[in-house]
């Protein structure tokens, strides 16, 4: 028979709750830094990669409008 002794079944109850408490802490941490971190970010006026892809697409099909444009002139002018 196997008996339970109260004072290490209380301190086993006890790193229990302490580990959930550090695990609760650590993912305040996190989102306290990520959040840090994005204020950061906006203040410095990065832009987003969506943004970054939306002006490079715009970039490509300007330069693609320039050269068909080019080419356009260069046939009138041989004209």
């Amino acid at each position: 028979m196997q008996t339970r002794n109260k004072m290490l079944d209380d301190f086993s109850q006890l790193m229990t709750n302490a580990m959930g408490v550090a695990q609760g802490a650590k993912e305040e941490a996190e989102n306290a830094f990520a959040s840090m971190v994005d204020r950061w970010l906006a203040d410095r006026d990065f832009v987003t990669r969506e943004e970054f892809d939306a002006v490079k697409a715009m970039a490509q099909k300007a330069r693609e409008e320039n050269k068909d444009l080019k080419a356009r002139i260069e046939a009138l002018e041989s004209k």
